[in-house]
């Protein structure tokens, strides 16, 4: 029987989040609507990909954190009036 290589809840995540981070900085309330929302997103499946890898043995962990740093740094880029102002 093959087993499952990654958890793909994670790299679901980590794309996401990576794409909002990216999308941040476009001004006008564009960046804050698509990056914030991409953020939330990839908040809520790095969560789910979170308690998902105990059961797998682990996999997943690494792009399931690395999604939530780029949440963490998409909030703060907003916070911080990316997206928003120009």
């Amino acid at each position: 029987m093959q087993t499952k290589r990654s958890n793909a809840w994670a790299w679901w995540a980590f794309w996401i989040g990576l794409g909002g981070l990216i999308l941040m900085p476009i001004p006008f309330f564009i960046g804050f609507f698509l990056g914030g929302g991409g953020a939330v997103i990839a908040g809520i499946l790095a969560i789910i990909a979170l308690l998902k890898s105990r059961h797998s043995g682990g996999k997943g962990v690494a792009p399931a954190v690395l999604a939530l740093v780029f949440v963490a740094l998409t909030f703060w880029g907003i916070s911080n009036g990316g997206g928003i102002i120009w």
